[in-house]
């Protein structure tokens, strides 16, 4: 096809402008119920951890065979470049884009019940951190995602584009803003950790947490960490420490270090 307006792909269009596009996959948008995941792996995870495929978007000269996932009866649009640069800006689109149905959200009290490592997260609104969180909780041994209401949404295109498709098999909840969403947290019986650049804190070299344990590691946005009222409710401040003239660590590739740490003798 070679009509943006087409309306058989209205779903994909205003992936370049990325608040727009939120605004639209908001409660009570016009896209609400949907979201879009793009590329042959992220499309092929999303299918394997059950959501349902809508339609597809692809080059209209693609010439591989789709990811063996795809249901033969789901719609697949193909489109011309000059198309597939006006949708998202780039003459490639990693192959294709897929419009997904969502699921409803657990609690948090319904995805902390089987947990035992968590990462919960505050006002974490960069989707490309949020990502590469997701893949490494994934990767490193996390059960779970908790989100206050300020983060962005863990299945926006481009942090499911970064986390590789791992957030779809990651569990996540919603709680409320904090401090007092951490009740929830702590009353499933989860100790807070959290990491902080202050001198004071305790070194992560010196941590060491059973395997049974429960630990949620809580992080701020990149730049102010954690607000003041959420970091006088941690039980175990720590931080990383840092060779030369660096004060901290971008929050993704601390989080890495962190869940690793927390990871440790858990079973693969």
């Amino acid at each position: 096809m070679a009509d943006l307006d087409d309306p058989r792909i209205e779903e994909f269009v205003g992936l370049r402008d990325a608040d727009l596009r939120r605004r639209r996959e908001a409660p009570g948008g016009d896209l609400d119920g949907i979201f879009i995941a793009e590329g042959d792996l992220v499309v092929e995870r999303a299918l394997r951890a059950g959501y349902r495929l809508r339609s597809m978007l692809v080059d209209g000269v693609r010439t591989q065979p789709l990811p063996d996932a795809v249901p033969v009866d789901v719609p697949i649009y193909a489109a011309a470049p000059d198309v597939v640069l006006r949708i998202t800006g780039m003459a490639m689109h990693r192959g294709c884009i897929a419009s997904f149905d969502r699921r409803p959200v657990p609690s948090a009290a319904e995805v902390l019940a089987d947990a035992v490592r968590v990462v919960v997260l505050e006002n974490l609104t960069n989707p490309t951190n949020l990502g590469v969180i997701a893949r490494s909780a994934v990767a490193l041994g996390a059960d779970a995602l908790i989100l206050d209401p300020s983060c962005c949404d863990p299945l926006y295109r481009r942090a499911s584009r970064v986390a590789m498709g791992e957030v779809f098999s990651l569990p996540y909840a919603w709680a409320p803003r904090f401090p007092d969403g951490l009740d929830v947290v702590t009353d499933a019986g989860f100790e807070l950790v959290a990491l902080t650049p202050a001198p004071t804190a305790e070194s992560i070299d010196d941590v060491s947490f059973g395997p049974d344990e429960k630990v949620a590691l809580v992080l701020g946005a990149e730049g102010p960490g954690l607000r003041p009222d959420t970091l006088a409710r941690i039980d175990r401040p720590v931080r990383i420490p840092l060779h030369g003239d660096v004060d901290s660590l971008n929050v993704a590739a601390a989080a890495a270090v962190a869940c690793y740490v927390l990871g440790r003798g858990r079973p693969a």
